[in-house]
């Protein structure tokens, strides 16, 4: 595909990692199974995550949080607020912002709400995750909690409410595996496709290459800004209790 009036804005500074199998991509014609073809990169999958353990990241992966320290975040311009303890990251402190930008990408992350906590609806366990800081995924439990449905766990935060809701209770560990397209550009400036994302929570799907409306905004309708390339991942502090584990991201570069 030849894209001659479009900027593409795609996985930024990351995209080194890979570079090999950028190379190996198709660039001509090739005949059913031509041997000639170039053959996929060999990547080493990472373990599943289990009740009593977090998985691990995939070979080709930024490992973002391994359950040592929060190095590959800042908050503000200064460290990573959030407290480490038993593998374990517990939101507190502002919102944690990648050191390094991201594009298109796959993104894996394990949440959990503490059994403990009370709260409910909106304040029942939230969080988010934003891609490019701009277009937000909501983490929320959603087992036995109720609210607006645009505003549920695997939901874009205003904009689309998740296929179905696949929470487990809080205490368990839950998952998230996105697939992220970042918008592209027209050279005039003007939105030539949106950004979107497959979300997949708890292995279950709820959101199917969903297109973003625009940057997320709170209690209103959204539109997209001015152009814009890679850009952090953001975690939000929402002032609820949440704790993460196993955090990878794979650039998808074009």
């Amino acid at each position: 595909m030849t894209y001659s009036r479009m900027t593409l804005f795609a996985a930024g500074g990351a995209a080194g990692l890979f570079a090999l199998a950028c190379a190996q991509q198709d660039t001509g014609t090739w005949s059913v199974h031509d041997m000639n073809r170039p053959q996929p990169a060999v990547v080493t999958p990472g373990m599943t995550a289990t009740d009593t353990a977090a998985g691990t990241a995939p070979s080709d992966a930024v490992v973002l949080f391994d359950g040592t320290n929060l190095d590959a975040f800042r908050t503000g311009g200064g460290a990573a607020a959030w407290k480490v303890e038993d593998g374990i990251a517990s939101v507190q402190g502002g919102d944690l912002h990648t050191r390094q930008d991201f594009g298109d990408c796959q993104l894996h992350l394990e949440w959990r709400v503490p059994a403990d906590f009370a709260g409910e609806g909106q304040n029942g366990g939230n969080s988010g995750i934003f891609f490019n800081d701009k277009y937000e995924i909501q983490i929320l439990n959603g087992y036995e909690n109720t609210t607006y449905p645009d505003g549920s766990g695997g939901s874009f935060y205003g904009q689309h409410p998740p296929l179905v809701n696949p929470c487990r209770p809080k205490g368990d560990w839950n998952t998230f595996d996105i697939i992220y397209t970042s918008p592209r550009w027209n050279e005039d400036g003007s939105l030539a496709s949106p950004g979107r994302a497959t979300v997949l929570f708890n292995g279950v799907l709820v959101q199917n290459n969903q297109a973003f409306t625009g940057t997320t905004v709170h209690g209103d309708t959204t539109k997209y800004g001015s152009p814009h390339g890679p850009g952090p991942i953001r975690i939000q502090d929402h002032t609820d209790p949440l704790q993460f584990r196993n955090i990878w991201v794979r650039p998808l570069g074009n």
